[in-house]
This record gives C-alpha cells, sequence and structure tokens, in this order.
C-alpha cells in the first residue's frame, strides 16, 4: 500500500500566531488584525508564486516589525510541535513495507528544513509539496499531478489529512481516506487496521 500522509495537525500540530505575536512591536495595538494579514500571501508563498525573500520582506512590513529576516524565520519555523501517535504509526507502517509519501501545502522556508528538524520525515519515501508543483490541496491538480508522479494507484493508496475539503478531493481521486483528528487518535488506528488487516 502507499499511504499519503498530511503534515498540519497529522504529523505536527502548528500555531503561526502565538509564536508570530513574538515579532510584533511593543506598541502595537491591533497585533491579531496584522497577524490576520498575513494570510493575504501565505497561499503565494505555499503555491511557490513568490520567493521566501519577497514574502519575508512583506510579513515584516506588514507586522510593522524590526526583526531580521532570520528572526522572522526562526519564528516561522517554531510553530511546530510533533503528534508523537502518527510519528509512532508511520514508523509501524514502514516497517512494514508499505510507501508513505508526504502529501502537503507547504513552503519554501519549512522545507527541506523540516527533514533537518523532524527525523521522522526521513522514513518518508516522497513528497508531493505545493510549493514545488504550484498548486495547493484541495486543487484537483495536485492530486492529478501526484498520481502522475508517483504512479499512485487509487484502489490501493491510503489519505490521511485534516480537513474536510481535501479529504473530498482525495475521496474524487478513488482514495481510501480518512479525516483525522488528533484527539481521536483510536479512529485513525482502527480504519488502518481494518484497511490492511
Amino acid at each position: 500500500m502507499t499511504i499519503l500522509f498530511d503534515i498540519g495537525n497529522v504529523l505536527l500540530r502548528f500555531d503561526y500566531k502565538e509564536k508570530l505575536c513574538q515579532l510584533l512591536p511593543d506598541d502595537c495595538v491591533n497585533g491579531s488584525e496584522r497577524l490576520k494579514h498575513l494570510d493575504e500571501k501565505r497561499d503565494e508563498l505555499e503555491c511557490g508564486r513568490i520567493s521566501v525573500d519577497e514574502f519575508v520582506a512583506w510579513a515584516l512590513n506588514t507586522l510593522g516589525s524590526k526583526a531580521t529576516k532570520e528572526e522572522f524565520i526562526a519564528a516561522w519555523r517554531s510553530i511546530f510541535s510533533p503528534i508523537d501517535a502518527t510519528w509512532e504509526l508511520a514508523r509501524k507502517l514502514e516497517k512494514q513495507g508499505h510507501r508513505l509519501i508526504l502529501f502537503s501545502n507547504i513552503n519554501a522556508i519549512h522545507s527541506p528544513w523540516i527533514y533537518e528538524e523532524y527525523e521522522i520525515f526521513r522514513l518518508f519515501h516522497g513528497a508531493v509539496m505545493s510549493f514545488e508543483i504550484g498548486y495547493m490541496k484541495p486543487h484537483q491538480q495536485f492530486y492529478e499531478i501526484a498520481q502522475k508522479d508517483w504512479n499512485l494507484v487509487p484502489a490501493e493508496t491510503l489519505y490521511i489529512d485534516d480537513l474536510p475539503a481535501n479529504i473530498e478531493a482525495g475521496l474524487a481521486a478513488g482514495f481510501h481516506c480518512h479525516c483525522y483528528d488528533w484527539r481521536d487518535h483510536t479512529a485513525l488506528e482502527a480504519w488502518i487496521e481494518n484497511l490492511l488487516s
């Protein structure tokens, strides 16, 4: 079997706003509004349409921050915390001989850095990453490119994601899909066991 793992809220929990608050000026009175504005160009970064340098310069200006590029990148990377249960599951599945592929909306600030920071990602046999292919989930092109590049056989492909829209697109592609909730990990374990038994 090939098993596709989303990263955010499947392998790593994340919280942008808590970490990026540290970059706001001390006298900032509309910090939450400034942080919301970062979403305006985050998709462009995750589709590879703007460079890291362009995004960081724009983001610092939007935040009104005096932080350096390096400080912003460090904060942008500090948003993650591992979901140990899915890490253990990935290790078990890899040992059983299944092909594991990362399947993520992600940007060039976080990849390839995640491979250096978290050893779990070295277990994966490949990745489909939005900033490299120019499309984000749940866009149909993301799934079509993945199928072509990795010779995915839908009936033999399991897909784990936390967002219902992405799961709907996965079902349309013919994958076996599970909408993951880290607060109910046992549901994922039962789903996997049922499909692989």
